[in-house]
């Protein structure tokens, strides 16, 4: 469990009308761990560490409610916890706080922890208090389990190197990056992975004809499809043999190890169910041991002994009982919902004891092994032991060589040997299978050994250091001219030669061409402009509403700005006077990175100056003689200034010292030959915005200053 961001908010806010933290948790594992699922002992501890806590009502509005809450047979979840121990510290220390907020954000595991504070700091230290303080009263074998075993988490990495990311399904299907520099991953495929070699990987027979004709050690194979082709083809290989499905994966439908026509034909049916296909290989078995080897980008990452699901004799127990006392390993779950997967008596496992001779009654001896399947896979409950570091170099090359044979980008190499730190050329081996969308979790978590951050390898691959993810964001809010100015930057932009993507009250237009028609000023149509592949540039307007619905659609822009904020709409979703609703327009300028624009002549615009994070801040004033401005200017700072001149009035720009007449406000048609102001001031806005979105667009500002906007001619603000 981890704090993935914070925010502290002073005053009226979206979530109280009182100062509140709101933490962003990911809950890890823990998601899966309820409090009724961690224990009552666990509860027992907190309770005698905080006895406080039995005066929290929480949803039953009475004293022992949250303890009432916890001890239930489902329980409630570690970031609700959290909340309750982070406003119970601050009791402790003198700061009478009751409420708090804990809900999913819709992303799994992933939480919003909102809580009131007095005092900032005594907040802060109190969730950091609370998080150390839980993590410690878990259970030794989960809190274990929670430091040693990681994930594999493409958001982690993309958050490492500040990359955006979008999930774009219910499932795996991820985007990382905004428009045109955007990459997307579904489990261990990317975006970079070729059809074609997806659909060779699937194909075994094809799979091995390239290997063989590349000289790369290989086994013998031969196409089955019926009971009487599998015997024949088993008898020209030799005895022992393997048999699989021609498409299947994960070892579903595998029977190694065949010595009979009995047992050929019982793994032929076998084989058959896991299959949409007809065919069914028969291979030479290959004796040694099972070795995954992962290969991103052209380079071996990872190399993992997959050791089959098994059971160890202490003389005392059944197989049926450890394979339970295996299972009760926390470890392991269903499927893949776990780093390993549980033990079960499925056909091959059936098959195998009958062959020992054995039940699911029968006591082991002391130490001896008896293996429930026959490969690997961690998905048929096998373990992992990590030999990356160990590995023979002409296995690694032979592992590369193999994976770019078939044509992917991450690809995974079944290969057979007794000692993957020995040659294969001196020793022997032979790969019998190469995966497209190969599992990470052996790599990322193995049962021995050290585990291996496969994830940044492919993050790597797709984003190369120096290599943009995010395209430029403009974020337009205000009480009045937000799509005005949103068309002029628009058209600015364009006529320099971008792809633009923009939201707006009339709908969504990618490139000038409206895509979406409607209000589409929240963060569902923020979204639809960051996922186009086409976009190279983006203006956002956004809307009150949105701010309050759901937030803003994207994570933070290069600039925003806010033009004015007065009394509109007042008295819905609790924003009843102009202070709060100035309180929600300056989120955008909070997140805002490089620049943030502001109405100078509008005292609330000009009071989020002290709240962004913005690297500069551009002031825009009406009045040439602003005393705030002037002293901004005076300090090399940025600000849009309209200057009165024999000629009429002149927008100007102040950067750095340096002072650009950029045009006459007679000049633009949107403004009636100067005369309406509030265009002109949307001009300015637009004017300042595409400058701080880069110097080289104020060429087109100056070069195409008569054109802009003659479509806002009409519209006003």
């Amino acid at each position: 469990m981890k704090i993935i961001s914070t925010n502290v908010y002073q005053g009226p806010n979206l979530y109280a009308h009182f100062p509140v933290i709101r933490h962003v948790l990911d809950l890890g594992i823990l998601e899966e761990w309820p409090s009724a699922k961690i224990g009552q002992q666990f509860v027992d501890q907190l309770v005698e560490t905080l006895p406080g806590l039995e005066e929290h009502g929480c949803s039953y509005r009475k004293s022992g409610g949250f303890i009432r809450r916890m001890r239930e047979d489902e329980g409630t979840w570690m970031g609700h916890i959290m909340e309750h121990v982070a406003i119970e510290l601050q009791c402790i220390a003198g700061s009478d706080v009751t409420f708090g907020r804990t809900r999913s954000t819709g992303t799994h595991a992933e939480y919003n922890m909102v809580f009131q504070y007095m005092q900032r700091d005594v907040g802060l230290k109190a969730a950091e208090l609370a998080l150390t303080l839980l993590l410690n009263l878990l259970p030794e074998e989960l809190r274990k389990q929670i430091e040693t075993v990681p994930s594999v988490d493409f958001n982690f990495e993309a958050k490492e190197r500040d990359i955006p990311y979008l999930r774009l399904n219910r499932y795996s299907l991820v985007q990382f990056g905004h428009g045109k520099y955007q990459r997307r991953i579904q489990a261990t495929i990317t975006s970079e992975t070729r059809q074609i070699a997806v659909g060779i990987a699937g194909d075994k027979e094809e799979t091995h004809t390239i290997l063989y004709d590349l000289g790369l050690p290989t086994t013998t194979q031969r196409i089955a499809y019926n009971e009487e082709e599998a015997l024949q083809q088993a008898h020209k290989i030799g005895f022992p043999v393997v048999l699989k499905p021609l498409d299947g994966n994960h070892g579903r439908g595998v029977s190694v190890n065949l010595t009979s026509d009995e047992q050929v034909v019982v793994a032929f049916n076998e084989a058959q169910s896991q299959s949409t296909n007809k065919a069914t290989i028969v291979e030479n078995y290959v004796t040694g041991l099972d070795h995954r080897m992962l290969v991103v980008n052209g380079e071996l990452v990872a190399v993992s002994k997959r050791v089959p699901g098994h059971v160890v004799g202490d003389g005392k127990n059944t197989i049926e009982e450890l394979v339970e006392i295996v299972n009760s390993d926390p470890r392991r779950g269903i499927g893949h919902e776990k780093v390993l997967t549980r033990l079960k008596f499925d056909e091959q496992a059936e098959r195998l004891l009958s062959e020992a001779d054995k039940t699911h009654e029968t006591v082991l001896a002391k130490d001896e092994i008896f293996y429930l399947c026959a490969a690997g896979n961690l998905s048929m409950g096998g373990t992992a032991i990590d030999m990356t570091d160990v590995v023979h170099p002409d296995n690694r090359e032979m592992a590369v060589r193999a994976i770019k044979s078939i044509g992917l980008d991450v690809g995974g190499v079944d290969f057979l040997t007794d000692d993957i730190t020995q040659s294969y050329k001196d020793i022997g081996g032979a790969i019998v299978e190469v995966n497209a969308a190969p599992g990470f979790r052996m790599h990322v978590a193995p049962s021995e050994g050290k585990p291996r951050d496969v994830a940044a390898s492919v993050m790597d691959m797709l984003f190369p250091p120096g290599t943009p993810s995010q395209i430029p964001i403009a974020g337009i809010t205000g009480t009045n001219g937000k799509t005005t100015t949103s068309r002029m930057l628009s058209h600015i932009l364009k006529t320099s030669g971008h792809i633009v993507g923009m939201t707006s009250t009339d709908g969504v237009y990618i490139d000038g061409h409206l895509t979406v028609k409607g209000d589409m000023t929240g963060p569902v149509s923020a979204q639809m402009v960051l996922r186009d592949p086409s976009v190279d540039v983006a203006v956002m307007e956004v809307a009150r509403g949105g701010m309050l619905r759901t937030g803003i659609g994207f994570r933070n822009c290069d600039v925003a700005a806010c033009l004015n904020v007065s009394g509109d709409h007042l008295g819905l979703r609790g924003i009843d006077t102009v202070e709060q609703l100035a309180r929600i327009k300056r989120i955008l300028i909070e997140i805002a990175t490089d620049t943030a624009v502001l109405n100078a002549d509008d005292n609330l615009c000009l009071e989020m100056a002290n709240h962004t994070k913005a690297e500069n801040i551009c002031y825009i004033t009406l009045a040439d003689n602003h005393p705030l401005v002037r002293e901004h200017i005076r300090a090399e700072g940025r600000a849009v200034v309209l200057e009165k001149g024999l000629n009429g009035d002149m927008i100007t720009m102040y950067d750095k010292g340096s002072h650009i007449p950029l045009l006459w406000t007679h000049l633009i048609p949107a403004t009636l030959e100067g005369k309406a102001v509030h265009n002109v001031q949307n001009a300015m806005f637009a004017a300042a915005l595409a400058y701080s979105m880069g110097n080289r667009w104020m060429i087109s500002v100056m070069d195409c200053a008569p054109l802009i906007l003659h479509s806002s001619r009409h519209r006003g603000a």
